[in-house]
């Protein structure tokens, strides 16, 4: 026992010195090419005193990084992430600066520019080196991620008697369409997913399709998946007449009274009541650990730390100035890929210029090291279940469309950080099953504004005989990313002012959702029947029915119930079997859009806030595509193609999601089978919120201790992973 303890400070005092000498060297590299950086007086020093001067240096640089770093993030915790992430290199650079001030007699010396980038450098040598030493040790590499987390796990384990069950691990790579992981293993893009799947050894894992519901999107999905319950979500973005107000899936506020209607629903505080964490979702899932979580970000004060997930990851120095590194890469590498895709005229394409190669940075590089890097926090601290969004490729495939070599860099980089995370996996404190899936896909096309030249907004107010702008507006698009950036910068993340209460109420409310189009009249108090639509715009139902553009829309008949309309098939009312008996394929206007196409549509008919006309785009079997409402060369939100078949691989230690030849369908049921898996190992540990009324209550007041729901153990936002 004392050979080992003393083998294990050796190694670890031996990686202390290696990391010094190639920080000395370093060091000295930089001087020799910095010509304001100097090591030596202004008199000359020799080799022997200019080597002692760096190695003097590197000691302090790494003394101050260990010791200083942390209390500076830590008191910086009211500065906004991103911003504290572009400081990384101004206050490693300081650091730099103090450490050479350390130095006796004066002689390291450098101007504030050049003491960012040397900081920058060594900062990356040093962890590079250290890592690299660490892994080529499989017993160092434990030591070292098990140090990450032993305060946590002592804590945590605490009274606990006998085996420890395993963990569950939900990773959502939010957007990725069965299909195209498919594909991306047959490519060999992602060979991580290629093992679990059997390629070239046995399989560990199952791949299971399965179907959304109408509103094919996250908010809808991950409602569903998260805490049983979507109901009375009809799109992204909808109005309500009740309050005269829209809700917007992304907005911290809506996101927070989605939830808690859920929970009011359901009587149950989510998937993740019990001892589990979430990171960077729309919602908490019940989890009494929640970082970078919309639905906490509505809630001010010093209780809620949403976003203490990025000062987790930026305390280590190492970690900001990486990130900061890839994130001006991917800046550049987006510009390069939009200007390549103008020059050859690529079809079809939309703006990306603008915040848009910022954002697409932060969503592929921030946002996925962040929620990567709190996963693995949370599992070597044993937690009981983490459920995790990735939202790269949803971000990236919004603009550039779902395939590609685009689209491609991005699925190589999430398979990289499953099997980073399954690599933790062998090191954490109890055994983890790692389940992988998405919450809708995306299906390809153009703009419904780039084909006929007009927004759905114009044909509306064309249709209702109201003046219609002559040039078409764009319609803003509604991807996650975009409020994401916005919560970190501390920013209000709303619409605009005319979406979120519209002004006029006289005129009707147009929103999109992806090829998903939504009609509102704000002025009646009610939902509007289509006798009664019909008799005030007489032309409105034939110019949107009648158009190409649109594949069916969804009204209610007072004396008939719902009715779907359309060029093709004419109508189908859908409570009177109509679905069944159209001619001539069985479905009327929802022939195309596949058997499941007519339930979807009749439950969500039955939503109080459905929408007085619902708005389906056309949709093309033949090549899936479909056309956006928004400015989206991928979209998703309605029915039609690729968009509502994500999937679901799990681990066949697992039992299968479902009997063969039976079909899982909606995000309810995958919220069911879900919460099986956690059930299969804890047993009764899995439970509901004891006090349903006391649970509803408090989730409307924020929950116990400022918290933003109430769960079966106080909700502490989490402030180290």
């Amino acid at each position: 026992m004392g050979r080992g303890r003393w083998r294990s400070v050796g190694s670890a005092l031996w990686r202390s010195v290696a990391v010094w000498l190639v920080s000395t060297l370093t060091m000295l590299a930089l001087a020799g090419i910095l010509p304001d950086f100097q090591l030596q007086s202004d008199d000359g020093d020799s080799a022997t005193r200019i080597a002692v001067t760096a190695a003097l240096g590197a000691g302090a640089f790494g003394l101050l990084s260990s010791l200083v770093w942390p209390l500076l993030v830590r008191a910086l915790l009211l500065v906004p992430a991103l911003v504290l992430g572009l400081l990384a290199f101004f206050l490693n650079g300081s650091l730099l600066l103090l450490a050479l001030g350390l130095i006796p007699d004066g002689r390291g010396e450098a101007n504030a520019e050049t003491a960012v980038v040397v900081a920058a450098v060594m900062s990356a040598v040093a962890s590079a080196t250290g890592g690299a030493l660490a892994v080529r040790d499989d017993d160092a590499y434990r030591r070292r991620l098990y140090r990450l987390a032993d305060r946590r796990r002592r804590r945590r384990s605490e009274g606990r008697v006998g085996p420890v069950p395993p963990g569950t691990v939900f990773i959502q790579l939010d957007g990725v369409g069965h299909d195209v992981l498919r594909t991306a293993v047959d490519k060999g893009l992602m060979p991580t997913v290629a093992g679990w799947l059997g390629q070239g050894r046995e399989p560990s894992h199952r791949l299971t399709p399965w179907r959304t519901d109408w509103s094919s999107q996250t908010g809808a999905s991950q409602l569903g998946i998260l805490h049983g319950s979507n109901h009375d979500v009809p799109a992204f973005r909808w109005y309500e007449k009740d309050t005269g107000e829209v809700m917007v899936s992304n907005r911290p506020a809506s996101a927070a009274e989605l939830q808690r209607r859920a929970i009011e629903r359901t009587g149950d505080a989510g998937l993740l009541a019990l001892d589990g964490a979430s990171r960077g979702n729309l919602f908490s899932g019940g989890a009494g650990q929640v970082a970078l979580v919309l639905s906490m970000a509505a809630r001010r004060g010093k209780e809620n730390r949403s976003r203490a997930g990025y000062f987790a990851y930026f305390s280590d120095p190492a970690n900001a100035v990486r990130t900061a590194l890839s994130f001006v890469a991917e800046v550049g590498r987006e510009m390069g890929e939009s200007t390549r895709a103008r020059i050859r005229k690529r079809r079809p394409r939309v703006s990306r210029g603008g915040l848009y190669p910022f954002i697409r940075a932060f969503a592929t590089v921030v946002e996925r090291d962040v929620v990567v890097a709190a996963v693995i926090g949370d599992m070597l601290a044993g937690r009981s279940a983490v459920y995790a969004d990735l939202v790269a490729y949803d971000e990236v495939a919004h603009h550039s469309g779902p395939c590609g070599s685009d689209v491609d860099k991005v699925l190589q980089r999430l398979d990289r950080s499953l099997a980073l995370i399954t690599k933790v996996a062998e090191h954490a404190p109890r055994a983890y099953r790692i389940v992988v899936l998405s919450d809708h896909g995306q299906s390809p096309g153009e703009t419904f504004r780039a084909r006929y030249g007009l927004t759905l907004g114009d044909l509306v107010r064309a249709g209702c005989g109201l003046p219609v702008p002559r040039k078409a507006q764009h319609t803003h698009s509604g991807a996650e990313a975009r409020s994401t950036v916005r919560a970190a910068l501390r920013r209000p993340v709303e619409e605009g002012a005319g979406e979120h209460r519209p002004a006029r109420r006289a005129e009707p409310v147009v929103l999109a959702s992806g090829n998903l189009g939504l009609v509102s009249f704000p002025d009646v108090p009610r939902r509007m029947t289509r006798e009664e639509i019909d008799l005030r715009h007489p032309a409105l139902l034939p110019t949107l029915a009648n158009h190409p553009g649109i594949g069916f829309l969804l009204v209610r008949s007072k004396e008939r119930g719902p009715v779907v309309l359309g060029a093709r098939g004419g109508e189908v009312y859908l409570d009177e079997g109509d679905a069944e008996d159209a001619e001539p394929d069985g479905l009327g206007p929802l022939a195309d859009f596949g058997p499941g196409a007519a339930d979807a549509v009749r439950r969500t008919d039955g939503f109080p806030h459905v929408a007085d006309i619902m708005v389906n785009s056309w949709y093309d079997p033949q090549d899936g595509e479909v056309l956006a409402f928004e400015e989206q060369i991928g979209s998703h939100g309605g029915l039609g193609g690729a968009q509502a078949q994500p999937f679901l691989l799990s681990p066949l230690v697992l039992s299968a999601p479902l009997d063969d030849g039976q079909e899982l369908v909606g995000a309810e049921q995958v919220h069911e089978v879900l919460r099986r898996w956690l059930g299969e190992h804890l047993g009764a540990e899995i439970p509901l919120v004891g006090e349903v009324a006391a649970a509803v209550d408090d989730s409307r007041h924020g929950g116990p201790e400022g918290t933003a729901f109430a769960v079966a153990d106080p909700a502490a936002q989490d402030k180290t992973h």
